[in-house]
């Protein structure tokens, strides 16, 4: 374990590379944002289309990889219109805010230990504070001016529509996801990025049946509750479906993005798979262990140490990735006010009470690790039981048409039956009367006309 620890980087260590080396690290953030975004697609794709019995992508390039950057190169060379009552100025900002903001966050993100690069050791990480996580916050809170300026920027009454949209669902969602990371802060002690994942590397020892077996010390599994809460608002945020309501297409034409074409385009969409992949970086970070290893590959010594680490945190990443297509591929969207309803009297509450549950246990003297994972998971079995088991609220059957017309109030108008049927229009009726000769002379029937 003391070879473990000495690989993860502190705040003393950021602040003293090269300005060579921070330029190598800030490429590389941009290029694995970029990339992933260009994977993100056609990985999306794929696995829609695999659960849909189609094959999806195949033609361009190997396994259809280049579809991805052909229809980039598309978007950008299409003709850019500009609607005549946009603002010029806010209508360009509004996809760069977005695309800023979302590739900005993953500067705070530790991508792996200490490793040594042309010989300079320096953590895989572009930089640390000690309030990173409100970083990532105060980045996710800021896309939402990308959306709201570009629906007010365009001067058309659905953007506006879709950007107000949007702002009020992060909103909603922005304070469960505050909320969720205050548990972490709570048990990590920090909030540094780096900090957290270090907190998480000491092994748990958990005893079932005088078995005592070990259990990473992942924050998804001591405060499960927080993961299962946080995760949901980062499908919240970032637009995705089952909550991509700024986008209902149903509704809004597409949302913000109805004016926007060619590159600019190009950027909106840029940012959400963008958001998608720095909100699964964060998932990563703050509950998952970062850039340690799963418990099994932790039985080999170095799996910690070295380049290794970077493999694990891109898997975890991926692994989250796919459960935002698979929430795609099988959710429907939601009604607006099923979403903001599931957001104020749902999440909220339940992650008040697991606050103040997490804040109660952790007052207990001599409170061990292996108490508190099991408690943990008690807490998270019962409270989900206890939304499962909940009585749902049945409706109210509905009035008869005869009770409706007995409970009408004084002096309104009497109630049509309601198997009332439409009467033939007057060109029906002469139309028919005029066949009428016809259909006697044939045989036939005048109703069937």
């Amino acid at each position: 374990m003391n070879t473990l620890l000495a690989q993860d980087p502190t705040l003393a260590d950021f602040g003293r590379d090269p300005w060579w080396l921070v330029l190598i690290k800030i490429v590389f953030a941009f290029v694995f944002g970029l990339l992933a975004t260009l994977l993100g697609v056609w990985f999306e794709r794929r696995v829609v289309g695999y659960m849909q019995v189609r094959p999806g992508p195949n033609q361009v390039g190997p396994f259809g990889l280049l579809q991805t950057l052909a229809d980039g190169l598309k978007m950008a060379f299409k003709e850019d219109i500009l609607p005549k009552a946009a603002d010029k100025v806010v209508y360009f900002f509004a996809p760069v805010i977005s695309v800023v903001c979302a590739v900005t966050a993953l500067s705070v993100i530790p991508f792996g230990p200490m490793v040594s690069i042309f010989g300079h050791r320096t953590p895989l990480q572009v930089t640390d504070v000690p309030v990173a996580v409100l970083v990532l916050l105060a980045c996710s809170s800021l896309a939402v001016y990308g959306i709201v300026l570009g629906g007010w920027a365009s001067g058309s009454t659905y953007p506006l529509l879709g950007g107000l949209r949007s702002s009020a669902q992060m909103i909603s969602y922005e304070v469960a996801m505050g909320l969720s990371i205050v548990a972490v802060f709570m048990t990590a002690g920090t909030m540094s990025t780096s900090g957290i994942v270090a907190a998480q590397g000491d092994a748990t020892r958990l005893t079932i049946g005088g078995v005592e077996i070990p259990a990473p010390g992942w924050y998804a599994i001591l405060l499960l509750p927080s993961f299962i809460i946080f995760f949901i608002a980062t499908v919240g945020e970032t637009n995705r479906a089952p909550f991509d309501l700024p986008e209902a297409e149903s509704e809004l034409v597409a949302g913000f993005m109805t004016e926007y074409s060619s590159l600019k385009f190009a950027l909106f969409m840029l940012s959400e798979y963008v958001a998608m992949v720095t909100m699964s970086a964060v998932t990563t970070t703050l509950f998952l262990g970062g850039w340690r290893a799963p418990w099994p590959i932790t039985l080999w010594g170095d799996a910690n140490t070295g380049w290794w680490p970077m493999l694990w945190f891109f898997g975890k990443v991926l692994m989250l990735v796919f459960v935002f297509v698979w929430l795609r591929g099988t959710l429907p969207r939601l009604r607006y006010d099923q979403f903001m309803r599931f957001g104020w009297k749902v999440l909220l509450p339940i992650n008040l009470v697991w606050i103040l549950v997490l804040s109660g246990l952790r007052s207990i003297e001599d409170w061990q690790s292996r108490d508190r994972l099991l408690a943990t998971a008690i807490g998270a079995g019962v409270l989900l039981l206890a939304t499962l088991l909940w009585p749902s609220r049945k409706p109210a059957p509905k009035p008869t048409p005869q009770e409706q017309a007995d409970n009408r109030p004084y002096g309104s108008f009497p109630l049509p039956p309601l198997d009332l049927q439409v009467p033939p229009s007057p060109r029906t009726k002469r139309v028919v009367a005029e066949r009428e000769p016809a259909n006697i002379a044939t045989g036939s029937d005048s109703r069937e006309v």
